[in-house]
């Protein structure tokens, strides 16, 4: 699932990235991940990637468990990790289908189906350069062609922070550290999860209003999730803002990401509203 694009709170603004909100796009509800062809790190910053539809690549709720590794590492845990830059972000429990034809990520799915299938996804583009800071991905499905391409289905992990560069070539491999949110004090953070819920849930509908859709009862968003992997979760819809996205995705205090997420969506409510009273007004312009 995916929320339409959004208004990002005013803390984004520095990100240098604002997009808009387009009510009445074809499809404001993508329930896909991009299927990406991957790319060298110069040609990730240039090329448009195309999105396929696959129909048993569905994302939502249920894939964010509360406890997405049975066995986190450590925060101060250092390793080195296999490093993918590609222009989409990666959360901790999201599915991401991906198929690799570019010789250098050919050689290290070989060597990752040999070892643990684990790998770094990184944020790139050719504004904002590559991120230091991205999230593990898990290979939990492959398929291998003819031609020695792959198809692969990818479940995020940990998030980590790269502190130093092995080497580039084949593929960029890099000494990382694990990130982990800190305790956030005496927030209430069921009571932001359940506000954030709710804000999304408003967001759904009125889009769903301006997009001519039927009107029809909002699913339970949240599934039960602890805050943390809800918030992971919100970000993770946030698609059409990937730099809104890394911002979130490098916050350390779940309390934190889940306000900066609430502002964002009370901006886009804010805006759909305003454009459902246009349409109610001037329904012949609609």
């Amino acid at each position: 699932m995916a929320l339409p694009q959004l208004i990002p709170s005013h803390s984004s603004s520095s990100l240098g990235h604002q997009p808009s909100i387009n009510p009445h796009a074809a499809n404001p509800y993508p329930i896909f991940k991009p299927f990406l062809k991957s790319s060298s790190l110069s040609q990730s910053q240039s090329r448009r990637y195309h999105s396929h539809r696959l129909s048993s690549l569905r994302c939502s709720a249920s894939s964010f468990p509360d406890n997405h590794h049975a066995d986190p590492p450590k925060s101060d845990d250092v390793v080195e990790l296999p490093i993918f830059p590609l222009p989409l972000v990666l959360f901790p429990g999201a599915i991401l289908p991906l198929q690799i034809f570019e010789f250098r990520y050919r050689i290290m799915m070989h060597t990752l189906l040999h070892t643990d299938l684990r790998f770094g996804v990184i944020y790139s583009d050719s504004v904002t350069g590559t991120a230091d800071v991205g999230c593990v991905g898990e290979i939990v499905k492959h398929e291998r062609l003819v031609d020695d391409r792959f198809f692969l289905v990818c479940k995020g992990q940990e998030r980590f922070r790269i502190t130093n560069v092995v080497r580039t070539k084949p593929y960029i491999v890099a000494e990382v550290n694990w990130l982990e949110d800190r305790p956030s004090g005496s927030e209430d953070l069921d009571g932001l999860a359940n506000e954030v819920e709710n804000y999304m849930k408003d967001v759904i509908r009125l889009s769903n209003r301006l997009n001519g859709k039927q009107e029809k009862e909002t699913l339970e968003l949240r599934r039960n999730l602890f805050p943390t992997p809800f918030s992971f979760f919100v970000g993770s819809t946030f698609e059409g803002a990937p730099r809104e996205q890394q911002a979130l995705l490098e916050l350390e205090d779940t309390a934190t990401r889940l306000k900066r997420e609430k502002e964002t969506l009370r901006n886009t409510l804010n805006y759909l509203s305003a454009a459902s009273a246009v349409k109610d007004a001037f329904p012949s312009s609609s």
